[in-house]
């Protein structure tokens, strides 16, 4: 696990080639694990493999070219029927999709969270008929990696630590 963490990056240029269906369930399955209040699991999310939809998708960020050559995106949602408390439900969908992004890792694949994207959430929802209690958090694109990133510097621990009793 400890590699998965340190070793995650994010990744916005994949190669032109699908993904097997049961690498799909297995990001999906390591979300569906992942923490919520009262076990609310909150999550909801709509796939979108087809390439005309993620055109229609790729419109709404400026990050077009990661949307519109990405095997697969994963539209997640918060649902609102679902949801009995805002701030920890949009934290549940964080660790909802930091488990994908994990999963990913961990089994050869890249992913990147988009949220830029969120300043369309609306028509981004109406392109996939979301119904209108789905919020969108995010839109994470999957795909076999054509990019090896460089490590990315990390604060020190004394700069992130304020006060320690």
């Amino acid at each position: 696990m400890r590699e998965a963490i340190l070793g995650r990056r994010s990744i916005r240029r994949f190669l032109d080639r699908p993904l097997r269906e049961e690498d799909t369930l297995a990001l999906l399955e390591a979300g569906r694990w992942a923490p919520s209040g009262l076990n609310n699991q909150p999550w909801r999310v709509i796939l979108v493999e087809d390439r005309s939809k993620a055109a229609e998708i790729a419109e709404c960020t400026r990050y077009s070219s990661i949307v519109e050559k990405a095997p697969l995106l994963i539209a997640v949602f918060l649902d609102h029927s679902s949801s009995y408390d805002r701030d920890k439900d949009v934290m549940s969908v964080g660790a909802f999709i930091q488990n994908i992004l994990l999963a990913a890792h961990d089994r050869g694949l890249g992913a990147v969270w988009l949220g830029e994207i969120l300043r369309e959430k609306d028509r981004v929802r109406e392109l996939l008929e979301a119904p209108p209690e789905f919020e969108l958090m995010a839109v994470v694109a999957v795909g076999h990696p054509a990019e090896e990133p460089a490590r990315g510097e990390r604060k020190a621990l004394d700069d992130l630590i304020y006060r320690r009793y």
